[in-house]
């Protein structure tokens, strides 16, 4: 049994002994053992213990002294006690017994008996390991205490940081835009639909809220629940209701007004400005609150994974779970709506604010760049595309660090579009993409990349054709009018949910700026541009009723279109894409008329009028701003001081058009143009058919398009 058992034993009594009598050689009293850093149950028996806490401590916090101090139970202190040897047994050390060392152990010489030593030892590892198990489940059961209690604690946090958000939002940029309203600068209207209840919102969680969760943080070690709490914010989640609702809207408004009205942006741009706003736009800040619900939804969660099953805040959080996920629902899709449009505004700030997308109708799909083949020799050029749900944006990337990053070279709609794969010994990974605007062959960079945008492309047709079956359905009930019968019996109206946009221009409808009207002939439902034509009908006593452009051709035997382009000579309502592909002479250049700020346009010569200079806004606006019939004009290319460099005007009587191009070559290439053009004769295309002054972004071929 002493070979089998007592080899430690006898090998730590043996080396006190050898310690003993080296001491006693030396003259020196016995050393004192080294204190280990894990004192024994029996020399800490005798300390003072904690005093208990309703709040578990931080584990990371525990000391090693203090998570052995639980095993020094009455039964291990009982055991060691009887372990201990007799002073009356053990042999005096110089005359006195040695005390007890701070191990537990006692200092022995010759006479001790092995055999006890090594009882005591096995019953210490025995009992160690026992509360070793014992501390363990206690650490369990305390982390996933404090664990609750960080949930808990952070729900108050961020409460605070919300709360601070919505302060923001009510008390600074509203009330500040409120003030500026009342000066009659916008409408008083536009800011409360821009802010919607906003008010009531901060009010609920600034008020009632946050201070009861303060409350209950402050009292978490008798009251450790939030179930009850959270509960009371289920009957004002209507609030947040109506808030997702108006979001589109507000985005929609905000956008509207900031581009209309310069002493809006002005007062947003001054407070976005301040530290308080993190270098936040007030969209950004907006969004808090439609991202707030989810948030609960999420802590809520993982507070009731963490919760016992018989825990007695169990069914309250159970219960505010429940209802709280359904409003995050509608949250969630509002903030998918949101990030589209924060994708928008990226997008539109990369083509220079010269597009028009921003638009809750348009949903981004994919972009990336992309080789566009050449028709004529199968040159490789370097594109960038844009997808959407509608549309197309075809581009050419611009060499800026800063500003405008592409320029949109054609804009091809989805409706109609078809996309295939082609096959080009030269060159791999091919497919075409053909619109009714334009056909594009395209190469992509892998095998993958081609089948991603083929996807990509075929998804989107498909729910593009999806969403127009609305359009087919309502056609087919509509037709019950014969044209004979058109304006001499009732229609029967379309329902304004059976469409979501015109059923004329397939523009999409939104509360603001493109509301549904019915055509009292057909009885489609329009837009207020397809319904601004009024006919009489027989059916209503032959008054005057408001109907579609198509109803109004049939019913009074002339167009629409007929008469505008009587109205504004034919000139003004072709598209500038179309003249561009058959043009003299495009391409930007800035303008200047009278005293007016100077604005960059785009400028078409086409060939059918080539006495005519058209200018538009952009290269694919679908009508111009103006236009300049050059015959009798006079040029003066003469440099002045005030105006920028390569500059020239066009005057005739009291009319003065001035004009400046990206450089001196252009400007002369302009002008050889315009100096025939004045005189009557029809100038001859230059060798190059397009010369695009986009800052070096476009080409001057055909085939670069």
């Amino acid at each position: 049994m002493e070979e089998g058992g007592g080899g430690g034993g006898k090998g730590r009594v043996s080396n006190l002994i050898s310690r003993f009598e080296e001491n006693r050689k030396e003259g020196s009293p016995l050393k004192q053992p080294v204190r280990t850093p894990k004192s024994s149950p029996v020399h800490k028996s005798g300390q003072k213990q904690p005093e208990p806490t309703d709040q578990p401590p931080d584990s990371s916090t525990v000391s090693p002294d203090h998570a052995d101090a639980h095993s020094a139970n009455g039964v291990l202190a009982q055991m060691e006690r009887d372990s201990r040897p007799s002073t009356e047994d053990q042999p005096l050390l110089n005359g006195d017994l040695r005390e007890q060392s701070v191990d537990g152990d006692l200092d022995l010489s010759h006479g001790v008996h092995e055999p006890a030593e090594r009882v005591n030892e096995a019953r210490r590892e025995e009992t160690e390991n026992e509360a070793s198990r014992e501390d363990t489940s206690m650490e369990h059961k305390e982390t996933n205490e404090q664990k609750l209690y960080k949930i808990a604690n952070e729900l108050l946090q961020t409460e605070k940081a919300y709360v601070a958000r919505l302060n923001l939002l009510d008390q600074v940029f509203c009330a500040k835009l409120m003030e500026e309203a009342g000066k009659g600068i916008f409408p008083v209207d536009v800011v409360k639909n821009i802010f919607s209840n906003i008010s009531s919102i901060n009010a609920f969680h600034s008020q009632f809220l946050l201070p009861d969760l303060e409350k209950r943080m402050g009292e978490w070690e008798s009251t450790p629940r939030i179930g009850d709490i959270l509960q009371k914010l289920t009957p004002f989640l209507k609030m947040y209701a109506e808030y997702v609702r108006n979001f589109d809207k507000a985005m929609e408004l905000l956008k509207q007004w900031t581009d209309r009205s310069p002493q809006f942006k002005a007062t947003i741009q001054e407070i976005q400005k301040q530290e308080v706003c993190g270098s936040l736009s007030l969209q950004h800040h907006m969004l808090e609150p439609v991202q707030r619900v989810p948030r609960y939804e999420m802590l809520l969660k993982d507070y009731l994974k963490k919760l016992p099953q018989d825990h007695v805040d169990r069914r309250d959080a159970e219960k505010s779970l429940e209802i709280i996920a359904t409003a995050a629902t509608h949250s969630n899709t509002a903030i998918r709506k949101s990030e589209n449009l924060k994708k928008l505004l990226e997008i539109y700030e990369m083509l220079g604010e010269e597009e028009d997308i921003v638009n809750a109708s348009n949903e981004f799909i994919k972009e990336g760049h992309i080789l566009k083949l050449a028709a004529r020799n199968t040159s490789a050029m370097d594109r960038y595309l844009f997808l959407f749900n509608n549309m197309l944006l075809y581009c050419v990337p611009k060499f800026s660090l800063v500003g405008q990053k592409f320029t949109v070279r054609t804009r091809i709609g989805i409706d109609g579009m078809k996309v295939a794969e082609t096959y080009n010994e030269d060159y791999p990974h091919t497919f075409q993409v053909s619109g009714k605007e334009r056909t594009l062959e395209l190469q992509a960079s892998t095998q993958q990349d081609k089948e991603d945008w083929i996807k990509a492309f075929q998804e989107t047709i498909e729910i593009f054709h999806q969403k127009n079956e609305t359009f087919k359905t309502a056609s087919k009930e509509v037709e019950e009018v014969s044209i004979s019968e058109l304006g001499k019996r009732a229609p029967r109206w379309i329902r304004d949910n059976e469409v979501t946009m015109c059923m004329k221009c397939r523009e999409p409808f939104n509360a603001l700026t493109r509301r549904r009207h019915h055509c009292r002939a057909c009885g489609y439902v329009v837009c207020w541009k397809c319904s601004d034509n009024k006919a009489s009908l027989e059916y209503d006593g032959n008054k005057m009723n408001k109907v579609c452009r198509d109803c109004y051709s049939i019913l009074t035997g002339h167009s629409e279109s007929e008469e505008k382009e009587g109205k504004k000579k034919g000139i003004l309502e072709i598209e500038a894409a179309q003249f561009s592909g058959s043009s003299i002479m495009c391409g930007f250049l800035q303008y200047c008329e009278k005293n007016k700020p100077w604005q960059k346009v785009w400028c078409v010569i086409p060939e059918k009028e080539a006495l005519v200079l058209y200018l538009y806004g952009a290269p694919q606006d679908v009508k111009a701003q103006s236009t300049i019939p050059l015959l009798g004009y006079s040029v003066d290319d003469a440099a002045r001081p005030a105006d920028p460099p390569a500059s020239f005007r066009l005057s005739q009587s009291k009319s003065v058009h001035s004009f400046a191009a990206e450089s001196e070559e252009l400007k002369q290439r302009w002008l050889r143009v315009i100096r025939l053009a004045v005189t009557g004769e029809v100038p001859e295309c230059p060798p190059h058919a397009e010369i695009h002054v986009t800052e070096g972004s476009q080409e001057n071929s055909s085939d670069s398009l």
